[in-house]
């Protein structure tokens, strides 16, 4: 027993959970372990828990200020935890990071202009794009036996479009887990000064980061930090998506504006007093428990690899450097996609992310969510083991 209990299991039923009370309208069925949706079922930091009571107490629940000290942790966090120093001026809150890739789509590229994504990745890239009027420009990932490579050639091909107005980053990305390291990253960026490209780093999994890796904040590596707006959260590090609130670091007065603009036209307001208090004590208080979340997430992705690579040998995972995110390579199971989704749910009984959902890359391809106590993953594995163990060979 730590002091912070990771393995408690702790019932969601009944609490309007989209990963638990949607699984029937999602899967066609609650027989199933959900390790889809990305939030972990452990319990949020006590600080968190203590500022909302102590927020609830109060009766009167109106429209709510940005107070400057939750401003002052965020920026005391980044500082400390990835050595970026940023302005309290540059900061502008936002209601998720979702609303913000939207945002970001109105301000920076007009009707029809495009916007390059990096497939596969998390599937509001595209929405973000194509809802808003914008050209979806895709870049693919390169697959490269266990790891994934930016096609920076193709990248640069992309950038040069007259039409190519934004990119969209996932950095640590999702679902392929991977931290980009220094030398893409600056490539990145050579390649956005070259051909005047904005971009958008979602960097919300920046916490999340395993031993051995380091994440490293896009804007801190450009020598006009005015290319690049970075998104980030509280609510993966701590387990308070369902909170949503979150901050985009823009440092161009222009830039801030232009997202300002953006959010009147869409209506949208980050503010609640819930949230903002949650906020402000998870970066104040959250660094020990955070600490010991990594330390238990490593061994769980460690002993999850270890399983699969001994016992599901048909299914190949990827180590993810970063997130609590799993990809797995299921095509040697030889099955295509709608069987694919069909056999995890019937047979396994294991509720996953389709691979097809985040683009380019995806088909045969399953994300499976570590965000839970060990015994929990671990079961759905030995589900998934006892499901293939039942199937007759593909044909070869």
């Amino acid at each position: 027993m730590t002091a912070f209990d990771f393995d408690r299991i702790i019932p969601r039923e009944g609490t309007a959970s989209v990963k638990w009370d949607g699984r029937q309208a999602y899967f066609g069925s609650r027989d199933l372990l959900p390790l889809w949706v990305a939030d972990m079922d452990f319990a949020v930091p006590d600080a968190v828990t203590r500022a909302l009571a102590e927020r609830a107490a109060h009766p009167v629940h109106g429209y709510t200020l940005y107070p400057e000290d939750l401003f002052d942790a965020l920026v005391t966090w980044l500082a400390d935890r990835h050595g970026w120093a940023v302005d309290p001026a540059w900061i502008l809150m936002a209601p998720g990071v979702v609303p913000s890739l939207h945002a970001a789509a109105l301000a920076f590229a007009g009707t029809g202009e495009g916007i390059i994504v990096q497939p596969p990745v998390y599937f509001p890239f595209f929405s973000a794009v194509t809802a808003t009027g914008r050209s979806l420009i895709e870049n693919p990932l390169v697959r490269e036996g266990d790891d994934y490579r930016m096609d920076l050639d193709h990248l640069e091909a992309c950038a040069a479009r007259p039409d190519a107005r934004v990119l969209f980053l996932c950095s640590p990305h999702n679902p392929v887990g991977r931290v980009w390291r220094r030398e893409e990253l600056d490539a990145v960026l050579d390649i956005a000064r070259r051909h005047d490209l904005l971009i958008l780093s979602d960097e919300i999994h920046h916490d999340l980061v395993y031993p051995g890796q380091r994440h490293i904040p896009l804007a801190t590596l450009d020598d006009a930090p005015s290319r690049v707006v970075t998104a980030l959260a509280p609510s993966k590090t701590f387990n308070i998506p369902g909170l949503g609130l979150s901050a985009l670091v823009v440092p161009e007065a222009e830039q801030r504006a232009a997202l300002r603009r953006a959010f009147d036209l869409l209506h949208v307001s980050a503010s609640n007093p819930f949230s903002v208090a949650a906020f402000g004590a998870a970066y104040r208080e959250g660094g020990p428990w955070l600490d010991a979340l990594l330390a238990y997430l490593t061994r769980t992705r460690d002993e999850a690899m270890d399983f699969l690579a001994r016992q599901v040998p048909a299914i190949r995972p990827l180590a993810p450097q970063g997130t609590y995110l799993l990809w797995l390579d299921c095509r040697a199971l030889g099955l295509d996609d709608p069987a694919l989704k069909d056999f995890f749910i019937r047979e396994a009984r294991v509720g996953m992310n389709p691979g097809p959902v985040f683009g380019t890359g995806g088909a045969g391809h399953m994300r499976l969510n570590l965000g839970a106590p060990r015994a929990v993953v671990m079961e759905a594995l030995s589900r998934i083991r006892d499901a293939v163990a039942c199937r007759p060979a593909p044909p070869r």
